[in-house]
């Protein structure tokens, strides 16, 4: 006769064989979905035309979908071709999913899901974003939701913290259309459990919600997050030995630091201002630095690394190499 202390352990055995053989069952369904995905992702690359495109496109968002309402699916480790960025944030509580469509006509439309650690139900759950380039007119200062959403193809995920809170900023990219593209530093805050774009991160700037760099498309603008050489100038007025007069002396030091480093844009010629097809660079480095819980503007910042990263960039889509497998 078998003891309540053998029962016990049979039982628990059990238990344990089964969790193992759901996880196995999980395993396979979410390699399924990423494969499936995957193969849809390619479609909205090289589709010969806007409607292959866009179909492709919307049963990928439903394949993503099925994805993500699968138990644990945040725990999963994407790999997607380069159309698409998955990008996860240091402590795992964010996941993002982007990629756009690209029409015959040049113009682009974004698609994909935040996945997200909602803290008041304590689990974690995923938006769709929708988006609504087209109907947003002040995009600096709009705080937006996924289904109003300024769309980008995300290529970085910040995470800073401050005072025991933790901050999501990202950077992103898009080609608008076959005139200009568009670069974005957008904070990532939440409201009542639920994601918003957009946040009051920007010191001494009270209506910035996020950056909005719109250039022409023959333009290289860059955009990075990385540890950069800043020389600082500071003035003095110093009285000239031996007289009464007075100069201005400048002194300079140089420190490394991390922040946002990107390209100053500007119209080519007076009187162009709003016509982003006519703006370029300036040659003006700016840079923000997270200070005390805030993106700190440094104007002139003029970043120096001996060996200078080249921007991630997501202009012009890649294609996927017909090669590209899965193991």
């Amino acid at each position: 006769m078998k003891t309540k202390r053998t029962l016990a352990i049979v039982l628990l055995a059990a238990l344990m064989a089964m969790g193992q053989g759901l996880r196995a069952q999980d395993k396979a369904a979410m390699q399924q979905y990423q494969q499936h995905l995957a193969a849809l992702l390619e479609r909205v690359a090289t589709a010969p035309t806007d409607n292959e495109r866009y179909l492709a496109s919307e049963e990928a968002v439903q394949v993503l979908e099925r994805a993500l309402d699968e138990e644990e699916s945040e725990r999963w480790q994407w790999q997607l071709p380069t159309v698409a960025s998955v990008l996860t944030s240091p402590d795992g509580r964010l996941r993002l999913f982007t990629w756009a469509v690209v029409r015959d006509n040049g113009e682009q439309e974004c698609f994909g899901a935040i996945q997200y650690y909602n803290d008041r139900d304590e689990e974690f759950q995923y938006s769709l974003l929708n988006d609504k380039s087209d109907e947003i007119i002040n995009r600096e200062e709009s705080m937006l939701g996924p289904d109003r959403w300024l769309g980008s193809v995300y290529q970085e995920i910040i995470q800073t913290s401050h005072a025991g809170h933790t901050f999501y900023t990202l950077l992103g990219w898009n080609g608008v259309d076959n005139l200009t593209d568009r670069r974005v530093i957008e904070p990532v805050t939440m409201r009542g459990g639920k994601p918003q774009f957009g946040g009051p991160l920007f010191r001494r700037e009270r209506n910035l919600r996020r950056i909005v760099l719109e250039y022409t498309n023959n333009a290289m603008v860059n955009l990075r997050y990385e540890d950069q050489f800043v020389e600082e100038v500071s003035r003095q007025r110093v009285k000239v030995k031996g007289t009464n007069r007075y100069q201005v002396v400048e002194n300079s030091k140089t420190h490394k630091e991390k922040m946002i480093i990107f390209d100053e844009v500007e119209p080519q010629v007076p009187g162009m201002e709003g016509l982003f097809q006519y703006y370029v660079p300036s040659g003006l480095e700016l840079a923000y630095a997270f200070v005390d819980g805030k993106w700190e503007l440094r104007n002139g910042a003029q970043g120096r690394l001996a060996d200078k990263k080249l921007n991630k960039d997501f202009a012009p889509l890649p294609k996927v190499d017909p090669a590209y497998r899965f193991k």
